[in-house]
């Protein structure tokens, strides 16, 4: 008799243990699944975002075109408020001179002595040669060949390229080319010694070029040096560098054809005599 009560006694405490563990494995089972969804849904979130970026990246470049536009407006419109003050006759406002064009760069060198860039923009684009390249930190390069749907351009760390700047207080202009050494380095030149030049003055486009609207803000100066006793050398601190060059938008000058004629009607004027 006492047997049997200590039996029952003891399978009394064997199904209060197996309820128990079952518990606990409810429990474990609950919080490994609870992990492995969560790992789950945080790694389709991460993939779903990186999908994502390419459509973000499109909507950013679009808007870089926007603002491009809106600033070459803007330039404009201070230009002519200028000349407004200036003459003292109402003046009608410019119309647009550059179409911009939003791309992304597909290949770039850096390595080289003449570096290129491919974009993934071309004639059916609108892209055409000579067309400037910039990003909202400065400029990239100019457009050398154009196919339907890619674009071969230069870029500034090319001794091939030059840019016309202004720099200072007085506006004074001077080329502009790359050093020769890294990615965020340029030079003024053809500058006489009289000119002063201050370190940490903005350097802009000059607009001087058929290439880039005026007042494109592309670096900084630094120091200074002589060069041959009667040119001045002026070192600039590139906004933009070339290593981190992605999105872009090429600045076509849609008066480029006219002034092409112009100069080669002249041209062959004084050739004639």
């Amino acid at each position: 008799m006492a047997s049997a009560a200590i039996f029952i006694l003891l399978e009394v405490a064997a199904l209060a243990m197996l309820d128990r563990s079952s518990t606990l494995q409810d429990i474990w089972i609950n919080r490994a699944a609870h992990r492995t969804m969560a790992a789950l849904w945080g790694g389709s979130e991460k993939l779903r975002n990186y999908f994502r970026l390419e459509a973000v990246n499109d909507e950013l470049a679009r808007q870089n075109d926007s603002l491009n536009r809106e600033l070459d407006e803007y330039r404009r419109m201070s230009r002519a408020r200028e000349e407004m003050s200036a003459s003292a006759e109402a003046i009608r406002p410019s119309r647009e001179v550059f179409s911009y064009t939003p791309a992304t760069i597909v290949k770039m060198s850096r390595n080289r002595p003449q570096n290129y860039v491919i974009l993934n923009k071309g004639s059916e684009d609108g892209v055409r040669p000579q067309s400037g390249i910039i990003t909202g930190k400065g400029i990239i390069g100019v457009i050398n060949s154009v196919g339907r749907h890619y674009s071969y351009g230069l870029t500034l760390m090319n001794p091939n390229v030059t840019i016309s700047t202004k720099t200072g207080r007085d506006g004074i202009t001077a080329p502009m080319t790359w050093d020769g050494l890294s990615s965020d380095g340029a030079v003024l030149t053809d500058i006489p010694p009289h000119f002063r030049i201050e370190p940490g003055d903005t350097v802009w486009t000059s607009g001087f070029s058929s290439m880039f609207p005026e007042g494109i803000a592309v670096g900084v100066t630094g120091s200074s040096r002589l060069v041959d006793g009667s040119n001045q050398h002026v070192e600039v601190r590139l906004f933009q560098d070339f290593n981190s060059a992605h999105y872009v938008t090429v600045t076509r000058n849609m008066d480029l054809e006219e002034i092409q004629k112009l100069e080669d009607n002249a041209a062959s004027k004084e050739a004639v005599r």
